[in-house]
Order: C-alpha cells, then structure tokens, then sequence
C-alpha cells in the first residue's frame, strides 16, 4: 500500500487552511509554505490563520512553517498546492528542488494562465513529473463549510489509484467523504469551468433573474461542460458525479462562493476593476474564462455560456444584451 510519507501545504489562503485542518488532524504534522513571513508569525503567535478562516485553531506544534519553498520540497514526500492559479508560476519559479519524485496534488480550481494548462498538465509539462505523481483534488467543497465540519465529499484524481487512495485515507474523517478517479485532467476543466458558470449565476442574479432561470442556466452549463470534456479528454465518465455537476451546483447557488458574488457585482453594474477591488479575494473564474476562451478558439466546442461570459468580462458587452442573447438560445 502507497505511504504518502510527510506531507507540506503549500499555500495560505482559506481552501489551502481547510485542507491543512483536515490533513493535519490525521497526521499530526505537516509542512506549510506561506510566501510571508509576517503571516507566518502572526500565524504562531495567534494559533490561527490571521487572515482566512481565524476560527480555526490550530497546534502549532504539529506545524513546520516556512516561507523558502525549496527547504519545504526537500524535506517533504508530498506537495498539496493550494495556490490562486494566477501566482502558481510565480511561486514555482522560487523553485530549484527536483520535484518529479514527489507525490504532487493540485487543490487548485483554476487554470494556468499565459500558458492555458491545468495544473497538472504544468506540472508534467515544465517540471517533468510523471503522470503517476499527479493527482487532484476536487468536489463540492467550500472552505468555510469544511472549517464548520460540515458532511462535505471530495474526490482525489490520480492516473495511480494507490496513491488517490493512499490521500483519501489522509483526508477522510467524520465529515468528509472521499473517492477515487482517474479522471485527473476532466476534473481540473470542470473546476475551472464550474467557476465561469457560477460567475453567470451572478451576473443573473445580479440583473434579478429568478430561481426558475437560475436552474435551466445550471442545466444548461452541465451539458456544455460535459461537450467541452468529451471533445477534449474523452473518458468513461459521469458528469452528474457530485466532482463534477456537485461541484457546479455548489458554486452557481452558495453565497459562500467568491465567482457568484463577483458575478453579481457585475450584473448590479460594477465594472471588472471595482469589483475585484472591492471583494478583495480572488475569483478564479475571470481569469478562467479567458484561458477557456482561448482554448476553445482551437476546440470548436459549443459553449454559448463561456462566450456570454468572456463577451461581458472581456469586451465590455452589457450583461443585459448579452444575457438575453443566452436566455433566448435556452431551450
């Protein structure tokens, strides 16, 4: 059986504090890059994140903290990077350890932007780390609901089900649920994707369209999701598995969503630029919907609700005209 040996979190935003609460109660240590080291030091003086999720106390003691990402790739087995996707090359470009020996798992539901990867085909591309030692993690899973032990499901993609099982054992508990897929390429999209469709739910939110329309753009952003996957990376799967629809569905409806309440903003008349600003938290799905755009210039997918979406972001159409424009090719 797998061992995951020592495990490091990489990343000190909310999702990346949840995984580590979860990780750390089952193995007592764990590694934890965080880029700041003023962080790092209110982290220890205070016991608890200073910045997301503070209700979560921590023991410091089972905590190696350390702002050089290189002494946290030598030291470690396993890599779980919970990074915004737009800072991932960043980070790694700090990198000088080999890391294609590790156990690498991406938590991160965005894509890679200026080179339009998902992450673990990054990783596998510019790091060289085999497919065996990528893995994901994904499912309907909001940082805050998992810091409330909240009964939530996650799934850990691996082309190496060993290894995926391997990391459920590390993340499974009383209020988590978890599953194996090989499916690792096909649940990265759809976690970029559920973020661009939740932005829509926003944007009609914001222009007062009600629950009955909210639920056939959700309908409908399912089977454009699964047209994009098919045509893309076809795979014996469901796309009404909870990784994939729950995942949607949870970020198209929950006010804890950060590309729902950008989308929002939007639809109430915000421009791109106020909303970021105001939010103060990063919604992946701007930044996904362009790389998506783009992707599919090549893909020549059917995908009217990416379109609506990048037309309003990107070239400044006003969400009403575009989203009659949607409303009226529903059925």
């Amino acid at each position: 059986m797998y061992d995951c040996g020592k495990i490091a979190i990489i990343g000190g935003g909310s999702w990346a504090t949840a995984i580590a609460k979860i990780v750390v109660s089952h193995t007592h240590h764990i590694g934890w890059y965080m880029r700041r080291d003023d962080r790092i030091e209110d982290f220890r003086r205070m016991g608890h994140n200073p910045a997301y999720l503070t209700s979560v106390h921590f023991n410091i003691d089972e905590i190696n903290f350390d702002s050089d990402l290189n002494r946290i790739a030598q030291q470690y087995d396993t890599l779980v990077f919970v990074t915004p996707s737009p800072y991932l090359k960043s980070h790694l470009k700090k990198l000088k350890t080999r890391i294609r020996d590790k156990f690498i798992l991406t938590a991160i539901k965005g894509i890679v932007p200026d080179e339009n990867l998902v992450c673990s085909e990054y990783f596998h591309q510019v790091y060289d780390v085999p497919y065996e030692n990528l893995a994901c993690i994904g499912g309907p899973s909001h940082a805050e609901e998992v810091a409330l032990e909240r009964l939530s499901y996650l799934t850990v993609g691996c082309a190496d089900r060993e290894k995926a099982q391997a990391f459920c054992d590390v993340l499974s508990s009383e209020y988590i649920k978890t599953k194996t897929s090989t499916d690792v390429v096909g649940i990265e999209y759809s976690s970029v994707l559920k973020n661009v469709y939740a932005i829509a739910a926003g944007i009609c939110s914001g222009l007062k369209y009600g629950d009955n329309f909210q639920s056939v753009l959700m309908a409908n952003a399912v089977q454009e999701m699964n047209r994009f996957l098919t045509a893309v990376y076809p795979l014996d799967r469901n796309a009404y598995d909870s990784v994939y629809l729950g995942d949607l569905l949870v970020t198209g409806y929950s006010n804890f969503s950060r590309n729902r309440t950008f989308g929002t903003m939007i639809g109430k008349g915000y421009s791109v630029k106020s909303a970021q600003i105001e939010m103060e938290m990063i919604a992946e799905g701007y930044f996904g919907t362009k790389c998506m755009k783009e992707i599919n210039r090549h893909c020549h997918v059917n995908m009217p609700i990416l379109d609506a979406v990048y037309n309003i972001l990107y070239e400044r159409i006003a969400p009403q005209i575009e989203i009659k424009l949607l409303t009226d090719s529903f059925r």
